[in-house]
């Protein structure tokens, strides 16, 4: 089981973020509603960091795939896409 953070993030993707639980040494991948995730960067067993890939409005399941496999579906493993609309003209 592990946590993301921040939770939400925009449409176009492209939100650093960090997953905190355990066992991640040898992280291979992380999904998000099954697109993959950029700039895996493994900081510690307890702890990596990814870009979060473009995906259409509202939550979705994130993934860690290790060499163990691939995590189960958690509650505490959701990032909402929110959609930004932009102020002025």
């Amino acid at each position: 089981m592990f946590r993301v953070h921040p939770r939400f993030g925009p449409t176009s993707g492209g939100r650093w973020v960090v997953i905190t639980g355990t066992g991640f040494s040898g992280a291979t991948g992380v999904t998000f509603g099954g697109a993959a995730a950029s700039g895996l960067r493994v900081i510690s067993d307890q702890r990596i960091s990814v870009t979060t890939p473009p995906h259409r409005a509202g939550p979705v399941l994130v993934s860690v795939t290790t060499a163990t496999g691939t995590s189960a579906p958690s509650p505490r493993a959701v990032y909402v896409y929110v959609h930004f609309r932009r102020r002025g003209g």
